[in-house]
Parts: C-alpha cells; structure tokens; sequence
C-alpha cells in the first residue's frame, strides 16, 4: 500500500519514537535480573546461644526450725492465763499458759472422796475375812459361808484399785491444765488468747525447738518434679548478701497447698557454720545440672513459617545467611530453649529477621553497633576459655584496639 506524501511527515516521526521505547525497554527488560541478584549487604544483630542451664532459678525462703510442735491442753476447758508472747524464749518446763481449774478440782475432790470409800469398804471387808477365816477354822461356819465373804474382799480390792487410778486420772488433768513447754525454743506463734475455750489438743502455741535450722521454701507445680530428697542448693542470707552456704533438699510436700497450689519445701544447713537467726530472710540457688546441655537464644531470634520454625544462622566464612529448622521448648519472657538444631558456636540473627532472605550477605554487629569478625571472635572466645586473652563477654566483641575494624 502507498501512502500519500502529505502523510508521511506524520507517520514518521511516531514510528522513529516507537521503535527507540521498544529498544528502551528491551534494555531495561535484559538489566532487571541482574540487579534484583545483587543485593546489598546490611548489618545485622548478631548473637551466640547461652546455655539455658537455670543456674540463676532462686527461690525466696525464711529461716525456720526443723521441729515446730503444736502445743495445747490434754483437756479442754477455759485459758484463765497465758503467760507468754511470741517471740519469747522458753526452757523446758516453763509453764505458757494455764486453764480454769474449777470443774478440774471438783472432779479431784470427787476422785478423793471415792478413793476414801473404797478404802473403807476394803478395810472392813479385810477385817470381815480375818474373822471368819477363823470360825470356818473351829468349824463354826461352812465353807460356802466363807467363800462369799471372801470373793467381798477381792471386790473391795478391786475397787480400791480402780478408786486409785481416777483419782490418778484427776490429779494429772489437774496438771494438764497447765500447758508447759516441751523443750527450750522460742514461741513462734500464738493461737490462742485468755478467755478463749479450746478443746482438747487444740493448737495454742508453735515452739520453735532450739537446734537445728531450716528454709522454708514453696515451689510452683511445673517444678516441683524437678527436686528430689538431698539434691544440693545454694543458700544466701539477705543480711549477708554474697556469702553462699551449702544446703540440700531435706523434705518435700506430698500435696500442694490448697490455697497458693505450691509445695512447701525444706532445705537444710550447718547452722554452725551460717549461723541464721529465726525469722531471716533468705534465696535458694537451685542447680540445673540436668538441663545442663540446652541452649537458649533471644527470641527475636526465632522465625516461623507455617510450622515450621528455624533461625537464621550466619557462616563465619562467607558472611551469608541460612535458614536452620530448630525444636524450642517453652517460651520465656525474652528467651526460648532451643532443644536441637544449634550448636553453642553457632551466630544466628537476633533481630530483623523478617528481613532476611536466603544466601543473603550481612554485617554482623553487637549491641554497641560495632561491627564484628566472627572468626576471630570465636578464636577469641576459645583462648578466654584457656585464659590466654579477654575478651567482652556480654557482647562478644574482642577487646583491644582492633575490635572496632
């Protein structure tokens, strides 16, 4: 097809225009993947796993003794007196507190005047016995006449004995009415007041028995299967912070405690060599020796990917970046146990890792934004071990003046 002349200044100019966009864009089209490849490297939070060893689990207790009896009245009646307050000193013997004796010294009197009377019967039946002992003797009497009299004196015998053990029975409730101390100790706590009616056994007063000391300690439900009988504890008095005294785990709680759902525990000590005054605060150091191989790491660390959950694990060599599956066990407020999948020389991304992409190259820094040689870090952290060099510990950077290149 021809085009006319007077057309041709118009078509000519779109199509020079239309052919330079298409060349253009095929340019551009052929650069694209090649940029998209190259992606800069970008620092990146770095960090090194800990061991999730709980060392650092501390438990606060309260110095306490390891015989804390009950005391209370054999029998029940009304305090008239209490003689004593917490926080006393007691011997042994000591009289704390004292009932209304008035229904006790009637029953008393009561118990006298009956042994009175079975002393007189058994009086006359002896003397009875004697005198026809000897008309059964002169056959005066048969000998069933005889019998009789005699089976009255073993009855008055009887009788005597159990007028003698009531009245037994009277004079020591006489002096259970008055509530005496078992041993020496310090009265820690009071239950009851005067005017108060307590019944027998009722708890009046807890003795804390001179002797040996203990800590009280409650521990939660998720870990308490992790405490046996004579495990090792660490023992720190908050009067004396730093000093650390050797314990184990003397007794444990069969049942929680149906209020707080924790178990009482008690840890024992040479009460010589702490020397812990009643009523001290004090912290238990637990040691974890069993979880002595888990690690942790922070847990801005962790990615997730549908269920799959991994880190991002950095090569010291090449300073990429890969994806490593991992099994965690219960998250904490800031860190989670990593239970396989990660070694303790292992550096993984604490931070951004949303960011990050497979095979990608970063710049591994600390916390101060300083910029760090893994390889050299590591060695650096091996000759600590040995005590050959110093290095920071809490950021991994490796002291000396070349530690900012």
């Amino acid at each position: 097809m021809r085009v006319p002349v007077m057309f041709r200044s118009l078509l000519l100019p779109g199509l020079i225009a239309t052919g330079m966009a298409a060349g253009l864009l095929s340019l551009q089209g052929c650069s694209e993947p090649e940029s998209e490849n190259k992606v800069p490297a970008r620092p990146a939070l770095v960090a090194q796993p800990l061991s999730a060893d709980p060392t650092q689990d501390v438990f606060p207790g309260e110095i306490r003794a390891r015989y804390e009896p009950e005391l209370g009245f054999r029998i029940g009646g009304k305090i008239s007196q209490r003689l004593v307050d917490v926080g006393d000193r007691v011997s042994e013997g000591t009289v704390l507190a004292k009932l209304d004796t008035d229904d006790v010294s009637l029953k008393l009197d009561a118990a006298r005047a009956q042994m009175a009377s079975a002393q007189a019967d058994h009086k006359l039946a002896n003397s009875e016995l004697e005198r026809y002992r000897e008309l059964m003797e002169r056959n005066v009497i048969s000998r069933s006449q005889f019998d009789s009299f005699e089976s009255r004196y073993d009855a008055s015998v009887a009788q005597l004995r159990q007028a003698r053990a009531n009245l037994n029975v009277a004079r020591n409730q006489a002096d259970y009415a008055s509530l005496k101390a078992p041993r020496d100790g310090v009265i820690a706590q009071r239950l009851a007041e005067a005017g108060q009616v307590v019944a027998a056994g009722q708890a009046v007063f807890v003795l804390a028995v001179d002797g040996d000391r203990e800590v009280r300690i409650d521990l939660p439900e998720q870990d308490v299967g992790h405490f046996k009988i004579g495990m090792p504890v660490g023992i720190e008095l908050w009067s004396r912070p730093g000093q650390v005294f050797e314990g184990k785990i003397r007794e444990l709680s069969p049942a929680a405690d149906p209020r707080s759902r924790t178990f009482e525990a008690r840890v024992a000590f040479e009460n010589t060599t702490v020397g812990a005054d009643l009523g001290q605060s004090a912290r238990v150091f637990v040691s974890g020796v069993a979880n002595a191989d888990i690690l942790s790491i922070p847990l801005s660390a962790l990615t997730a990917e549908g269920e799959a959950t991994y880190v991002w694990v950095i090569n010291p060599d090449t300073g990429l970046v890969h994806k490593a599956p991992v099994e965690v066990g219960p998250y904490q407020e800031q860190i989670v146990p990593v239970l396989r999948g990660l070694q303790p020389q292992d550096w993984v991304v604490s931070a951004g890792t949303h960011l990050l992409r497979e095979g990608q190259a970063v710049i591994p820094v600390d916390r101060q934004n300083r910029r760090l040689d893994l390889k050299q870090t590591a060695l650096a952290s091996q000759l600590e071990s040995t005590g050959a060099v110093e290095s920071n510990s809490e950021t991994g950077a490796q002291s000396g003046p070349d530690a900012d290149q």
